[in-house]
């Protein structure tokens, strides 16, 4: 009997799959389909790969060895206790989402700091309105803390503006491809933040990031300044952030939040100076990073076959 590789990732084309059933058969493993992990549970129990984004099979799939998540985060899938089976590689798509996720990021800061959302108000109300004070990327200083694919990607876009420097804060301190003006350890937070115009947010969700920016690094920025988070929604203390913003102090855009979906009664709906997102900048509608996404999987894939190390596994402990 043949080795089951599973995929549940709607979003790939034909050739997608025919490229993944090509280099599966390749390997003596036999690759299915499904487009919902409602239609693939009846089939996964055997399975010993399992691709994309559906945590509710891992409880079933008592065979399997690798999962690989379509997404660049995995908090859903780090508990060991979901698995069926208890020796399993976890592998990430980190390094797939950084160009749709950078260009969602640009969309944002520009829509917030060129009153975008003012004016498509005025237009609404059939209002010719000119000459809304707006601000720009020029000559402002920009914070990412978050250094990674997704953090690598914004800057190397936003340095196009010109802004007036641009660092980076990360665990090592280390300068990914060089374009950051520099970088800070993460413990020198606090001393970037009265120096930011605008803070981009690409983090994980783990422990050692809960409430990152808490209610006192918040008070730290400066008045007017733009948060954007497209990481996770638990870096924020979302509370906080929404008294800051609700005082006019601070403005942001958020793709992320600490509970997803927002409930129809959550105060943050309504509140001023924010642009809200429905956790879309990293979703697989750009078809290149659909694309990469496969790609990296084959990779990983030829790999597996051939009993090497895989590249992105997840650390179960550190959640990243």
């Amino acid at each position: 009997m043949k080795r089951k590789l599973i995929t549940v990732m709607p979003e790939m084309t034909e050739d997608d799959k025919e490229a993944i059933r090509k280099a599966a058969e390749t390997y003596g493993i036999h690759a299915e389909f499904y487009p919902t992990a409602e239609e693939a549970m009846p089939h996964v129990e055997d399975a010993e790969i399992l691709f994309g984004f559906s945590p509710e099979l891992v409880g079933k799939a008592s065979s399997l060895k690798w999962y690989c998540t379509s997404s660049a985060g995995v908090d859903r899938f780090t508990d060991r206790s979901m698995y069926a089976s208890k020796d399993v590689i976890l592998t990430s798509s980190s390094g797939a989402y950084g160009t749709t996720i950078a260009e969602h990021v640009v969309m944002v800061i520009l829509e917030v700091l060129r009153r975008q959302s003012d004016y498509a108000e005025l237009v609404s109300r059939h209002i010719w309105k000119r000459g809304l004070p707006v601000r720009s990327i020029f000559q402002s200083r920009i914070t990412l803390l978050g250094t990674g694919d997704i953090g690598t990607s914004c800057a190397e876009r936003l340095n196009g503006f010109k802004p007036a420097c641009m660092i980076g804060v990360n665990r090592s301190g280390k300068n990914p491809n060089n374009c950051f003006d520099r970088t800070v350890p993460v413990d020198r937070l606090e001393e970037m933040l009265p120096e930011t115009d605008i803070l981009i947010l690409s983090l994980p969700k783990t422990e050692r990031t809960y409430h990152l920016l808490n209610a006192e690094r918040l008070s730290r920025m400066p008045d007017g300044a733009l948060v954007v988070n497209v990481g996770r929604g638990t870096v924020i203390d979302q509370n906080a952030l929404e008294q800051e913003l609700r005082k006019g102090r601070l403005y942001a855009a958020l793709d992320v939040f600490e509970e997803e979906p927002l409930k129809p009664e959550a105060s943050i709906w309504d509140c001023p100076n924010l642009l809200i997102t429905p956790h879309c900048s990293g979703d697989l509608s750009l078809p290149s990073t659909v694309e990469k996404t496969v790609r990296m999987f084959l990779e990983n894939l030829k790999l597996y076959a051939e009993g090497k190390p895989l590249k992105r596994i997840i650390d179960f402990d550190k959640g990243y």
